[in-house]
């Protein structure tokens, strides 16, 4: 049984370091004229989460060091990538398009638009690595599948990331679609990736009693494929790649499967 008391203190505090760390990238953004520096933040608003979860509790279950460790690696290798992604490029079409329908005092605006919303997201996002750093109940076949549906989702979304920083880096390919290895047979394997690392995640708190955080991958699952993941990547990939509209009758949007039609 969980303590909700020590729980809900916990989340407080958790939930305090994560507001604080966006307001401190929103005041980055202001310096660098560009609010895309939120989605190197993503991941580490979760990691930061942990952390303070950990530090907050006043016991840790036995499922703490793998949980801490895999979160570890997924939020530091996405913050990593993503940051490398976008080293030197401008703001992000998408955040452009925000500014312009924000105007006037966007920047300040960005504050709670942008920056705080992510907060609060990423806060909910990270229910799952409270539970199971709370969790006193032995570890059992659960924690087993959770673990490994994580590790396949990490796995997955490396692969697919460093498949396409090779596609890209060849000057051949600037204006051509990407459908080769795990973009054969899913759009968007990244996205994948990331549902498998959040269900997983889900798992190993619901192997510890957690079922109430099923929020957590429920709210990913919707952001990935209905929000800020498929829908609005694909919204006017079209009018920018040409070849993607053969590309999206041929390949599954999220999950991945075989190809339609013509190999």
């Amino acid at each position: 049984m969980f303590d909700f008391i020590q729980l809900g203190h916990a989340a407080l505090c958790g939930a305090s370091a994560i507001l604080a760390l966006a307001g401190l990238t929103w005041l980055a953004s202001l310096y660098k004229g560009d609010v895309s520096i939120v989605d190197s933040a993503w991941s580490l608003l979760i990691l930061l989460a942990a952390v303070v979860y950990a530090l907050t509790l006043p016991a840790s279950g036995p499922r703490a060091a793998g949980v801490l460790a895999l979160a570890a690696l997924w939020a530091l290798r996405l913050a990593a990538y993503i940051t490398w992604r976008n080293w030197g490029e401008p703001e992000d079409h998408r955040y452009v398009a925000i500014r312009a329908r924000n105007q006037p005092n966007y920047e300040f605006k960005a504050l709670y638009l942008v920056f705080g919303l992510q907060g609060v997201l990423a806060a909910v996002v990270s229910l799952p690595l409270l539970a199971a750093l709370a969790s006193a109940r032995a570890l059992n076949p659960l924690d087993v599948a959770g673990i490994a549906l994580c590790t396949a989702g990490l796995a997955f979304e490396t692969v697919a990331d460093w498949q396409l920083a090779r596609f890209k880096a060849g000057p051949a390919n600037r204006a051509r679609v990407m459908d080769r290895g795990l973009w054969r047979y899913t759009r968007h394997p990244n996205y994948f990736g990331e549902f498998c690392v959040w269900w997983g995640f889900f798992l190993i708190a619901l192997a510890g009693g957690g079922w109430w955080t099923i929020v957590s991958p429920l709210l990913m699952s919707v952001l990935l494929m209905k929000v800020s993941g498929v829908t609005l990547l694909e919204k006017d990939i079209g009018e920018r790649r040409p070849e993607y509209c053969d590309y999206k009758a041929r390949t599954n949007a999220f999950f991945p499967g075989p190809r339609r039609g013509n190999p």
